[in-house]
């Protein structure tokens, strides 16, 4: 019974953590917005030590900050930080690139083919586009299957989001789509130069990106994040 227990704790945990975390990576939760436990716990129908741990998961892979008698926040990454991560991330999605070049297989082929219809489709969604156009270089990194480059790129990939909350400009989601598409034909070409030329300046276009509205409370804003996960 314990050990159901355990897991059955385990699993809404993580659940928060998704939540959180795709409500972070959606901008609805801007840099600095303050994460009360009870709060969150009270939407999403949890305890606040599930909540804690969700916040502990999500502090380590630089997306929260724990304040010492001050609760947590979003993080609020500095303009260098902004910086560091963009060379650090154009080096890593290199690499996923010269992995992927020419090795694409038919069903990866179609499964990227999928995702970037899914972004043209919601280009009208700021939120949703934001994040599709995040999961397209994760889902990149996974088919690498290098377990050090994905677990790099998805870190790397949430904290661009809080970059571009804080020093982002307005994006274009039909620009983002049109160089997905253009990076996936050089990959399935197996033109290595030509795609790792087109992931730099994509990567260099993305610091442009841009922010959705700040919104004052923090049930209001996780009440859609809650209820895909089946919680509260």
């Amino acid at each position: 019974m314990a050990d159901k227990a355990s897991d059955a704790g385990g699993g809404r945990s993580q659940a928060v953590h998704r939540a959180l975390k795709r409500a972070i990576i959606d901008q609805a939760l801007p840099p600095g917005s303050k994460l009360p436990e009870d709060s969150i716990g009270e939407r999403m129908g949890v305890s606040r030590t599930l909540v804690r741990e969700a916040l502990v998961r999500l502090s380590q892979e630089g997306l929260v900050e724990l304040r010492p008698n001050k609760g947590a926040a979003v993080a609020r990454p500095s303009l260098e930080e902004g910086r560091d991560l963009f060379l650090t991330r154009m080096a890593l999605e290199r690499l996923v690139v010269e992995t992927l070049s020419g090795n694409l297989t038919r069903d990866q082929i179609d499964t990227l083919s999928a995702h970037i219809e899914a972004e043209d489709s919601a280009r009208a969604q700021h939120a949703t586009s934001i994040r599709l156009a995040g999961e397209f270089h994760t889902l990149l990194a996974q088919m690498t299957n290098n377990s050090s480059l994905i677990r790099y790129v998805n870190e790397l990939v949430g904290r661009s989001s809080l970059i571009l909350a804080l020093y982002g400009r307005p994006h274009s989601s039909e620009c983002a789509v049109s160089e997905h598409r253009d990076l996936l034909d050089k990959l399935i070409a197996g033109d290595t130069a030509e795609a790792t030329a087109l992931m730099t300046h994509h990567l260099d276009s993305i610091t442009t990106r841009a922010v959705l509205p700040k919104q004052d409370d923090i049930r209001d804003v996780l009440s859609a994040y809650a209820t895909a996960e089946g919680l509260g």
